[in-house]
């Protein structure tokens, strides 16, 4: 009986792998008829070459990241291979002579700021797991706000909010999901908790960086935009818009959330937060040594990226301080090193490629400059503006959609030269559809708990809201003649 009963189910995998083989043949092939498709109907005869191979490679990549027919990092790579191949063809048959540095940037990618802090990131989470440094900080959090799930979730976004204000939102990000992970890996892979969490964090961590200046890239780029145009937005007057914003856009997540993810348990085992054995091969003075190391290269590291302003070292390099001393007194050894999450970088770097690819050819500034041949109301603008901004920002940097969008903002507005540049920097945080749609989703991603999917319930809700809130709490201070 036993062995027709397990012949019936190897039987039955077999099937379910061809079903699931033949499935994503189809979703392949249906992404690609899609991308001729919506470029045949997209496509200007004032958009030249490159701008219609890339516009074919964004709708192709979207496809593919939705229907998920092939990995989501092969899909990285799969950018990379395009725009080198395609894109270096025609620059090749324009002038031989200048392709090769034309297209080389598209794979410079590898090498950029938002990599190394990732990276620096992933370095720091994988110490302080080995140290136990990441339970440390689960258990300040869980004294603070209770053993309930939906107050613990609370708990951490507001930590994480607060962090993702004064710090970078992908060293926060790395920093709290390494903190959670122990407690993560104590509960089955299919918890709600765990879904709640792993998209919690990484969505406090972008929204809660509307709150200052120095929270976003986006906000400086706002800023500096008005700047520009000889209009003084300082860092109080950001935040006294910003903060109010992010906190309701935070506290409105976590309610969304826990209605989603009804947590089973009514409080939470804190078992699993005892110290356990010192490392194996190593006496326990030694292993409190290590602990204590961690814990200055982490201090000392977040004192740095407090301090940009004052030192002016930028944040990636920053990181480069974790890589080097972790590895140097072998806190990460080489094992540990081929365990980190190469895949999502590699799903990071091609999102900035495309991304880059989109701005260079001039391909978003072309349909957004369309909006000049419509007469829009003030409202109505404000709201196109902001949409347009979380849908760039999904499959583009926001830094780069903001330097984009904002120019053409102030050209546009007739009314108060300040409300369209807000509105575009404070929405630039609010794309997370996408693991690839800001680096905090992605290192939530890289995890493996959660799936590309579970990104689309929160991604569609910050999208939605996001910009509606920021449009509102806006209007209330342009009304009461606050800005």
């Amino acid at each position: 009986m036993s062995d027709s009963r397990s012949a019936s189910i190897r039987k039955f995998s077999r099937i379910q792998h061809m079903v699931n083989f033949q499935g994503r043949i189809i979703n392949l092939l249906l992404s690609i008829i899609i991308a001729f498709g919506g470029t045949y109907f997209l496509q200007s005869p004032a958009l030249d070459t490159p701008q219609v191979y890339v516009l074919f490679l964004l709708i192709l990549s979207v496809c593919l990241w939705v229907t998920e027919a092939i990995p989501p990092f092969t899909v990285g790579l799969l950018i990379f291979g395009f725009l080198v191949f395609a894109l270096g063809k025609h620059y090749h048959d324009i002038d031989p002579t200048t392709s090769n540095k034309i297209v080389q940037k598209y794979v410079q990618t590898w090498s950029n700021s938002v990599i190394w802090l990732m990276l620096g990131g992933f370095f720091m989470a994988e110490a302080m797991q080995k140290v136990g440094l990441d339970k440390t900080i689960f258990k300040l959090t869980i004294k603070r706000f209770g053993t309930k799930p939906r107050h613990v979730l609370l708990g951490i976004m507001l930590v994480t909010a607060i962090f993702s204000m004064i710090m970078s939102n992908t060293a926060t990000t790395a920093m709290m999901i390494a903190s959670v992970l122990p407690f993560l890996k104590t509960l089955p892979k299919e918890a709600k908790i765990t879904k709640a969490l792993l998209i919690g964090i990484p969505a406090a961590a972008s929204l809660g960086g509307m709150g200052t200046i120095i929270g976003s890239p986006p906000n400086a780029v706002a800023v500096d935009g008005l700047l520009q145009n000889g209009i003084s937005f300082g860092f109080l007057e950001w935040m006294m818009i910003g903060f109010p914003v992010a906190i309701i856009l935070v506290m409105i997540f976590w309610k969304i959330l826990i209605t989603k993810y009804i947590p089973k348990i009514s409080s939470i085992d804190l078992g699993f937060l005892s110290e356990g054995e010192p490392e194996e091969g190593s006496n326990e003075e030694i292993f409190v040594m290590k602990k204590k190391f961690v814990l200055g290269v982490l201090l000392v590291t977040m004192l740095l990226w407090l301090t940009g302003n004052i030192h002016g070292i930028s944040a990636s390099t920053v990181s480069m301080l974790p890589i080097m001393l972790l590895t140097m007194f072998r806190i990460v050894d080489s094992e540990d090193v081929r365990k980190l999450p190469w895949d999502t970088l590699m799903l990071v770097a091609g999102g900035l490629s495309l991304g880059l690819a989109i701005k260079e050819t001039g391909l978003a500034e072309y349909y957004v400059g369309l909006l000049n041949e419509y007469s829009l109301n003030k409202y109505v603008t404000m709201g196109v503006f902001a949409l347009i901004t979380v849908v760039l920002s999904n499959f583009m940097s926001n830094t780069a959609t903001t330097t984009i969008l904002i120019p053409i903002a102030i050209i546009l507005a007739t009314d108060n030269p300040i409300i369209l540049p807000l509105v575009i920097g404070f929405s630039a945080s609010a794309a997370l559809f996408f693991p690839i749609s800001t680096p905090p989703n992605a290192i939530a991603f890289s995890t493996g708990l959660i799936d590309q999917k579970d990104f689309r319930f929160g991604g569609v809700i910050a999208g939605l809201l996001g910009p509606l809130i920021v449009v509102l709490v806006i209007l209330g201070f342009q009304f009461f003649g606050l800005i």
